[in-house]
């Protein structure tokens, strides 16, 4: 489905979180943060900008911003510029543990875990109690 700017332009500003200074004016040699909201998202080939009055979308053409007319097609900014949701951390499978090494992990008593003494052989250690 193409989507024109103006509908791009639209959907991104309710995604986008609201910044605060990032705009910046250098009078003389000093440079003042305006004290303006802002919604911004940004992606290697094109640029989301809203204040609280207007919005614009922009292609990155190497070091030139280009405003992108309202009737232009905005499929491919939408894709780039649409944050993705979060899902949950993905499990690991676990580590694929040999038989005999499984049954020696299970062989370790309850209150104990597996150390190393001075002489670096593997000895059962008394696992610490920590007191709440």
């Amino acid at each position: 489905m193409n989507k024109t700017v103006k509908n791009a332009k639209n959907s991104l500003k309710f995604k986008a979180q609201p910044k605060t200074g990032i705009l910046e004016v250098r009078v003389g040699v000093k440079k003042y943060s305006v004290p303006v909201e802002a919604r911004m998202l940004s992606n290697d080939g094109y640029l989301f900008l809203s204040f609280s009055a207007s919005s614009e979308l922009f292609k990155i053409d190497g070091k030139k911003l280009t405003a992108m007319s309202s009737e232009d097609d905005a499929t491919a900014a939408m894709a780039a510029l649409t944050p993705t949701k979060r899902r949950g951390r993905k499990r690991g499978g676990g580590a694929d543990l040999t038989p005999e090494l499984e049954t020696a992990l299970k062989g370790i008593p309850s209150g104990f875990r597996l150390g190393y003494g001075p002489d670096n052989q593997p000895r059962l250690v008394r696992t610490r109690q920590r007191r709440g």
